[in-house]
């Protein structure tokens, strides 16, 4: 039984290291990258040839934010003769009439702009994105979602890298509004960076599959149309049309220097719901789309290498609760029996794992100019979140693979900047507890007690583990708690 555990520990210990090791790939590409700033400028349009292009709003009760959005929309610097924005608006509360009123302020202006209410809200996103697309006959779509803030000159420095004929989308970095807000939204920041510089960029300057974020991104409609269309049967509309797009040939765009800012989760179980819809979704993606890409002809090793850890990278979440859960009895195992003990320090092989992990954020984070001793301080805090989350995020996994369906719920915003604004008074906040956090505050007791019995039986190779998992259980578990009853 003994054996059997550590086998399937080692397992999971295995994936972490394999990903962590494709990680570091995409910290050496960055860094080459950045080194040799090979993201050039492509040249404006003339006068009178810039491309027609939508601007496609998907909303959903955003009642909070949905004016900032339209405001921020029409005052994109592009010709109006070749402009029009298009507000998706599936809501079913006062919200509706709050954005109807901003668009026939708008639309007195001058502003070519329609207000599009679908007879039904079959496909959620993916089907209200997919029902604008059949009203419109522009070249190009851009889509921003409800809590972002596009800089005037989104279009004209982004439209001009379609002068690439095989170019179907351009993807720009995502910025933040209220990263200083408090303690969860810098961690959040802190991991979102790494993904949208060492992540996008270190695959984009090789040639490996992106993705589209789903908002903050312009596509080619023809793009979109030979990849299939959006489509709704997971929940990461986005990453699906990403992978179906480039399997047919498009190449994707990264815009690293190009940065549209956005409002981030200020409330823990608004946090969980998005996390639960991204690591779904990635997992559904993975069924749907892998297979697809291994059988590919005529893609590279590396590619498809790098396609199976990203479209595999929510499994993480399964790896670290299940070496977790596993830790504690291990650790039993290896006080009593002795003949187990060069397993263990063979194990230790993937201490590298953290080593490398945190050279990969820290890549991302020099850009912040923030200096390593403040790094040391904010690595082992978002690692330790990213373990409170673990549970949460490998049940949304297990589903997704599963290919159980879900209701898209949306992460709800409330016009939160910088360290101003609230959020506990206002609707669409989570008023009730969810189960799972009862369980996720015994999982803290659970490790608190792997620490204790470390220092009963004088065995610390787990101790740091312990107490990282301690505290991500203790604060996912205080805040879901705390931010329902605030």
């Amino acid at each position: 039984m003994e054996l059997v555990l550590i086998i399937i520990y080692g397992f999971f210990l295995s994936f972490i290291f394999l990903y962590s090791m494709v990680q570091l790939s995409l910290a050496i590409s960055y860094v080459r990258s950045k080194s040799k700033n090979n993201q050039p400028v492509e040249t404006d349009y003339a006068e009178g040839e810039w491309p027609t292009v939508t601007v496609q709003l998907p909303v959903y009760n955003e009642l909070y934010v949905v004016e900032r959005l339209i405001d921020s929309v029409a005052l994109l610097d592009y010709p109006r003769d070749k402009f029009e924005i298009q507000v998706l608006d599936d809501s079913d509360d006062e919200s509706f009439e709050v954005a109807a009123k901003k668009v026939q302020e708008i639309a007195a202006q001058g502003i070519k702009i329609t207000h599009v209410k679908r007879p039904d809200r079959i496909g959620y996103k993916a089907g209200a994105l997919a029902y604008g697309l059949t009203l419109i006959d522009s070249e190009f779509t851009a889509i921003f979602d409800a809590d972002f803030v596009p800089h005037a000159s989104f279009l004209k420095e982004t439209i001009p890298f379609f002068k690439d004929k095989k170019v179907g989308v351009v993807q720009t970095r995502w910025a933040h509004l209220n990263k200083d807000y408090s303690l969860l939204t810098k961690l959040q920041a802190f991991g979102l960076d790494a993904h949208f510089s060492v992540e996008q960029r270190g695959r984009n300057s090789q040639g490996h599959f992106i993705n589209f974020n789903g908002t903050a991104g312009v596509w080619r409609n023809l793009c979109i149309e030979e990849a299939g269309g959006w489509q709704h049967d997971t929940i990461t509309e986005d990453l699906d049309l990403s992978y179906r797009a480039q399997l047919v040939g498009w190449k994707f765009r990264y815009l690293e220097d190009v940065a549209t800012p956005a409002e981030l989760p200020a409330e823990m179980n608004a946090l969980k719901n998005q996390q639960f819809r991204w690591t779904k979704g990635a997992a559904e993606c993975a069924v749907k789309n892998l297979p697809k890409v291994l059988r590919k002809k005529g893609i590279g090793v590396g590619t498809k290498l790098h396609a199976t850890f990203h479209l595999m990278n929510s499994f993480i979440f399964i790896c670290v609760l299940c070496t977790a859960l596993l830790s504690v009895p291990l650790l039993v195992v290896k006080h009593s029996i002795d003949d187990f003990d060069f397993l263990f320090n063979l194990a230790s092989i993937f201490l590298l794992s953290f080593v490398i992990l945190a050279f990969f954020y820290w890549v991302s984070q020099r850009n912040e100019k923030k200096g390593f001793g403040r790094f040391l301080l904010d690595f082992p805090m978002f690692l330790s979140m990213s373990m409170g989350l673990s549970l949460h995020n490998a049940i949304a996994v297990v589903e997704g693979y599963a290919g159980r369906k879900t209701p898209f719920i949306r992460t709800p915003k409330f016009a939160i900047q910088k360290q101003s604004g609230s959020w506990t008074d206002k609707k669409y906040r989570a008023l009730k507890t969810n189960p799972l956090t009862i369980l996720e505050g015994l999982l803290m007791i659970y490790f608190i007690a792997g620490v204790a019995y470390a220092f009963w039986t004088n065995e610390f190779g787990l101790l740091p583990f312990h107490i990282m998992l301690s505290l991500g259980y203790g604060y996912v578990f205080f805040y879901s708690i705390k931010h329902t009853r605030a």
